[in-house]
């Protein structure tokens, strides 16, 4: 699949270096390794939205606790275990 990409001055300038430095054969390798990049951080992003949505109808369903409840609950266990 032919796509053609234009890219600002300092992207290519940037590109260009990167083969020039012998690591990337030509700037379709460089954009490619780019676009693996963004993917991933796209996928990252995708869970961690779905770990906040789960989050929240966790609490719609046992709701919430506030850090006080929660630090007064820890102090008495650790109170106890003394």
């Amino acid at each position: 699949m032919a796509t053609n990409v234009s890219l600002t001055a300092e992207l290519e300038t940037f590109a260009r270096s990167c083969v020039e430095s012998g690591r990337y054969n030509n700037v379709s390798e460089v954009v490619r390794a780019g676009l693996r990049l963004l993917q991933e951080n796209e996928e990252r992003r995708a869970r961690f939205g779905a770990m906040l949505d789960e989050a929240r109808a966790e609490a719609d369903r046992e709701g919430t606790h506030d850090i006080e409840a929660v630090s007064q609950e820890m102090d008495n266990i650790i109170a106890a275990s003394r």
